[in-house]
């Protein structure tokens, strides 16, 4: 069989260039991380719809880790490439530190300055969590740990690597960004995710590495997590339960 055949001699299949394969592969895991994470977050969203429970909140993380870390496996050598620390500057961590105390609290009282003009309700994470046992720690795992490095690693990570071989750097950052936000499942919320996803995704192109995107995704939530601790009100909140 020579380089020119474009038929095998054998079973008569059409042969597929080794690039042109290895492209194919790359456009079919791209559309199952696409529908995967986007089904999940459809049907998170009906089943919080319906009611958050501790036990069904631990079954859609859950979900979201395994088929995270099973993604993250098919790559796993490129993916593990990105826990480096090399190359990157002092100013660099110092951003990561600054870049979320900013965004944390801008977009923390940003957005109730918008849901107020919207007449959208309160959405204070403890307002789902005050019924669980330890819900400060609860909150903690769902909003300030898994986020960060899961979806660290499923956008910045996964996606991002398998979007770089097909795509420039500018396509990559602004798909992985809009995949970041809609999964999110707020119209109003896009407003600061996308850009944030950018911000993110550009750091992760600048220093390969996903360290930087993980201190900031962490602090950032850690700081609305707790400002919204620090202003709920336990006994405006059993106030309502009862009545």
């Amino acid at each position: 069989m020579s380089d020119n055949d474009k038929f095998c001699g054998h079973c008569g299949m059409p042969l597929v260039p080794e690039k042109v394969g290895k492209e194919r592969r790359v456009v079919y895991l791209i559309v199952a991380f696409y529908a995967f994470f986007l089904l999940h977050t459809i049907v998170s969203f009906f089943i919080y719809e319906e009611e958050i429970t501790l036990t069904r909140e631990l079954w859609v993380e859950g979900i979201f880790i395994l088929s995270t870390i099973i993604f993250c496996l098919m790559d796993w050598k490129r993916i593990l490439a990105l826990f480096t620390a090399q190359g990157v500057p002092l100013w660099a961590w110092g951003i990561s530190i600054l870049f979320p105390i900013v965004t944390g609290f801008s977009v923390y009282y940003g957005m109730d300055v918008i849901n107020s003009f919207l007449e959208v309700e309160d959405n204070n994470v403890f307002w789902e969590y005050f019924t669980y046992e330890n819900p400060v720690l609860w909150a903690m795992i769902f909003y300030v740990l898994i986020p960060p490095i899961f979806e660290e690693l499923a956008f910045r990570g996964f996606l991002f690597n398998q979007l770089r071989l097909l795509l420039n750097p500018t396509v990559t950052i602004i798909a992985t960004a809009v995949l970041f936000a809609l999964v999110h499942f707020s119209f109003v919320s896009m407003l600061w995710i996308f850009p944030f996803g950018m911000a993110l995704g550009y750091l992760r192109f600048r220093f390969k590495t996903l360290w930087l995107g993980m201190i900031i995704h962490f602090i950032h939530n850690l700081i609305v997590v707790s400002l919204d601790y620090y202003y709920f009100d336990s006994t405006f909140f059993y106030e309502d339960l009862i009545f």
